[in-house]
């Protein structure tokens, strides 16, 4: 796998993925950006919440269930000296479809935080408490 971060100005970096992806990250005006992007430490975030995700969706997907949404709100703490490093992290999945199982999405959730998610697992290995919870929702 690879990526490379390129320099614009100041506080911005664009970053490409191996697969030829690009994001833009800047930082807050104080910190010498312009607000134009993400932050790296989002960045992170989201790198988390789309791997788990991915996760979830393909076991329930495979299970046949009739999903129609998945949303994982993710919540961070940081420690509050340098370097400010995640300390903990809690991911809500909210899941819809029709005739979901409780049991079926609390299996997908944590066979995703204890066996699959490769963010998830190394972020907990280097310390960071990760928690998971759910909502199953009903669809119309």
């Amino acid at each position: 796998m690879k990526a490379t971060v390129k320099w614009v100005d100041n506080a911005m970096f664009i970053g490409e993925s191996g697969s030829g992806h690009a994001v833009v990250m800047d930082g807050p005006a104080d910190h010498g950006g312009r607000n134009m992007g993400i932050r790296p430490m989002e960045m992170l975030l989201l790198g988390l919440g789309g791997c788990t995700s991915f996760d979830v969706m393909s076991i329930l997907t495979k299970q046949r269930l009739a999903v129609s949404d998945c949303v994982a709100e993710i919540e961070a703490e940081r420690a509050d000296a340098v370097p400010s490093v995640f300390t903990k992290i809690h991911v809500h999945f909210k899941v819809t479809g029709r005739a979901l199982k409780e049991s079926a999405v609390e299996r997908a959730v944590k066979l995703s935080a204890e066996k699959y998610c490769s963010a998830s697992i190394m972020l907990e290995q280097g310390g960071v408490e990760i928690t998971h919870s759910f909502a199953v929702i009903e669809s119309e």
